[in-house]
């Protein structure tokens, strides 16, 4: 049975402002009524699979499990990775993890921001392929490409792999040896590939059996498979989480499983034919800019993807996304459009992989609108900022029904709460107190409290922080529910 892998970590800067580095776009409503990261799970009902292991940065920890959570999706464990190191040691990780259960599985490996229009061909391909991981190869999925792309990285296939093997004949499609792996091609250079049949886009995804990937990675990086040998060996569960050993896994080097185990593979004339592209047809899309995911949405008859309060006015092939004003557009045409809370974002189509710029001269600067949104999620609910100044903040507060913010207290600023709906259980130094909408209460500077909603409803209230410093860090935390320090 296949094991999926389902790997959630990147930040997703191409598609700021919606895409932040504490809330990057695998989380995002983007495509449909369900996260990308929901909408991976959801489109393996389709295979005959395990509970998938999902990997993220620790970060993303309580926004990869709330979703999870939210669309009753089950799982195998989420593993956080302390830093980044790419795909190579992540998968390494899960491959690990894997070998636990005493099993030797194998593993799908895929990420948690694509789009697949047609699932039935995905789960097709991907299920026909099963033979060829079970028989020792390490499979990788080259999408058969529909435009001369610049955005994507190729994969040349090879010869034709003999339909005659047992292994390959279920396939619908004929698998191929890999003759190289091309980095992204300038405009022409595409055009050739994709006259030429010979080059399919690079999907990222791949499927082996977990100690075949093992064995190949020690073969080529024995550093990296070491490093995660380490760091898997002395695993802590803290809630649904796996945490793997830091300071082993901070000296593993980065590196892709392309640079690291398939290319080697390939370059290799007696271990070449382990290496096998099956192609996949599914509309299929990395969404690795506004362009592209203005490509794979559905469109009005004027070519414009819309989403949320729009009025569009003599527009054409733009992406417009409002998030929480209204917008209007007038006489535009191939644009993008994107409102957030607390940043805007105007581009022509053509010049939306200059995102990144901006993105860099935010993170120069130092600017929040990097980091995250104003609407921060948190393991107990979310806020809002909803209004600041010199000395003061005020947000506007969910908590999740049965959920409990930790028992803390602050060094600089003092709150003050109002309910607005539910009903608030809150502790304060030796005092504990029920309070009901349209009810408030003090916290003054110093003061040992903390928050809970015991009821069945979302507890919403409203909180005016004043003091001289505001800033998330001048937290002291004494107990803590979901084990942050």
């Amino acid at each position: 049975m296949i094991l999926p892998v389902v790997m959630a970590g990147g930040s997703g800067t191409r598609l700021w402002p919606l895409s932040r580095q504490r809330f990057p776009k695998q989380f995002l409503t983007l495509d449909g009524e369900d996260s990308m990261l929901q909408a991976t799970l959801l489109r393996l009902s389709g295979l005959d699979n395990q509970a998938p292991l999902i990997i993220c940065n620790e970060e993303h920890r309580f926004s990869v499990a709330e979703q999870l959570r939210a669309a009753q999706l089950k799982h195998s464990g989420i593993i956080l990775e302390p830093v980044g190191r790419n795909t190579a040691p992540a998968i390494a990780i899960a491959a690990l993890q894997a070998l636990k259960s005493g099993q030797d599985p194998v593993l799908l490996v895929l990420a948690a921001d694509h789009v697949i229009k047609d699932e039935a061909a995905f789960c097709q391909t991907l299920a026909s392929a099963t033979a060829l991981a079970e028989a020792n190869k390490l499979v990788t999925f080259g999408v058969v490409p529909t435009k001369a792309e610049t955005g994507y990285g190729y994969i040349k296939r090879g010869s034709a792999f003999s339909a005659a093997n047992q292994d390959a004949s279920a396939l619908d499609k004929t698998p191929f040896t890999i003759d190289r792996f091309v980095e992204k091609p300038d405009l022409e250079t595409a055009k050739h590939y994709l006259k030429s049949g010979d080059y399919y886009w690079n999907s990222g995804i791949f499927m082996f059996k977990a100690s075949v990937y093992l064995t190949e990675l020690k073969n080529h990086q024995p550093e990296i498979y070491s490093a995660c040998e380490l760091a898997i060996a002395n695993t802590q569960s803290d809630l649904d989480f796996i945490r793997i050993d830091r300071n082993a896994f901070e000296a593993c080097h980065a590196d892709s499983i392309d640079y690291a185990v398939m290319e080697p593979l390939c370059n290799d004339k007696s271990t070449s034919s382990k290496a096998i592209v099956v192609p996949l047809d599914c509309s299929w899309s990395d969404v690795g800019s506004w362009h592209s995911l203005w490509e794979v949405s559905n469109k009005d008859p004027q070519g414009n993807a819309i989403r949320g309060d729009v009025i569009a006015n003599n527009t054409r092939n733009s992406y417009i996304h409002a998030q929480d004003k209204l917008v209007t557009t007038i006489g535009l045409e191939d644009m993008v459009v994107v409102e957030t809370k607390d940043a805007v974002l105007i581009a022509k189509q053509s010049d939306v992989q200059q995102v990144k710029a901006i993105v860099e001269q935010l993170d120069q600067e130092q600017r929040p609108e990097l980091m995250q949104h104003k609407q921060v999620y948190r393991p107990w609910g979310k806020y809002d900022a909803i209004d600041a100044g010199e000395r003061f903040l005020v947000k506007r507060i969910s908590v999740n029904p049965g959920e409990k913010l930790s028992l803390q207290m602050h060094h600089h600023r003092a709150e003050h709460w109002i309910v607005v709906s539910g009903t608030a259980k809150i502790t304060k130094g030796d005092e504990e107190l029920l309070l009901s909408e349209n009810q408030s209460t003090y916290i003054p500077i110093g003061m040992v409290h903390s928050l809970e909603n015991p009821g069945k409803l979302p507890l919403e209230l409203i909180e005016v922080q004043s003091g001289s410093y505001l800033g998330e860090d001048d937290i002291i935390r004494f107990q803590d529910k979901y084990g942050r320090n």
